[in-house]
């Protein structure tokens, strides 16, 4: 079913308040200085740090001011919803997608919000602070780029659309992860072959299919919602898809799997996708 004008004008203005957001986290972050930023080990032996919990603040005040009955499951929080009823519309954020980037003093981190609707994500918005850039999308309005000027708005109401490109014939180009490239994915690319490896990290590989830079992205291993969910939503809003390593739809809300998902491709030419996976 087609949302209505007035569901499309709804999510627009939510996105701009989601774009607010992760202004004032991506400032949080910022303000930490990475050399000194009270690092550890989580129980699942991934970095955190000071930086990911300034921004684990400044969103959740965030979307309690903007969205108080919409539920929030956040990496730094995923375990509050352990026997909670999930409802049909709730939001997934990494607080600081990239901790690892972070702390080696490397520009490839993000920070992600998206909405989940019904499974599937509706918005999406991602900062790159140190990058200075955000890249935002809602289905059915589009995708664009949007430069990122911590406290002066108005620099960011003025974006670029931004659009996948189709598959090309050769000269392919593949994100492939900096820190948790699989074998299986490895397998994959071949498959696509040929095609030019692009190493790179956290959430900015949907970005940069998003733009028509990067062409396709597997993780074909398992990896957490909030981690893709808002560089989904971008992806499809600019063209693209993102499927299951068989071809199918992407589901959110696996709370009995720890928000887990088994891996995925992301394509910037969603008809080729379909042809390849078969």
């Amino acid at each position: 079913m087609e949302d209505t004008e007035q569901e499309k004008a709804a999510d627009t203005h939510l996105a701009e308040r989601l774009t607010d957001i992760v202004i004032a986290a991506s400032a949080a972050v910022l303000a930490v200085d990475f050399r000194n930023a009270d690092a550890r080990l989580k129980a699942d032996q991934s970095p955190v740090s000071r930086a990911d919990e300034a921004a684990h603040a400044a969103i959740l005040e965030g979307l309690r001011r903007i969205a108080p009955s919409i539920a929030v499951i956040s990496e730094e929080a995923a375990a509050d919803w352990q026997g909670r009823r999930l409802l049909n519309e709730f939001f997934l954020v990494d607080p600081l997608d990239g901790t690892a980037e972070f702390l080696a003093g490397r520009l490839e981190y993000t920070v992600n919000i998206a909405l989940v609707r019904d499974g599937v994500p509706a918005i999406g918005v991602i900062a790159a602070p140190a990058l200075g850039l955000i890249w935002r999308g809602a289905a059915n309005r589009g995708a664009e780029r949007l430069t990122l000027r911590i406290g002066a708005k108005d620099a960011v109401r003025r974006g670029n659309p931004i659009r996948t490109r189709p598959w090309p014939p050769r000269e392919r180009v593949a994100a492939v992860s900096r820190s948790h490239f699989d074998p299986a994915s490895d397998e994959f690319l071949k498959r696509v072959a040929p095609v030019q490896r692009l190493p790179c990290g956290s959430a900015l590989k949907f970005c940069r299919i998003a733009e028509g830079v990067i062409d396709v992205y597997p993780r074909l291993a398992p990896t957490s919602e909030w981690d893709i969910a808002a560089g989904h939503a971008i992806v499809a809003a600019a063209g693209g898809a993102v499927f299951t390593p068989e071809g199918f739809a992407l589901q959110y809300g696996r709370m009995h799997e720890q928000f887990r998902v088994p891996g995925f491709t992301a394509w910037g030419d969603a008809n080729a996708a379909r042809r390849i996976l078969g």
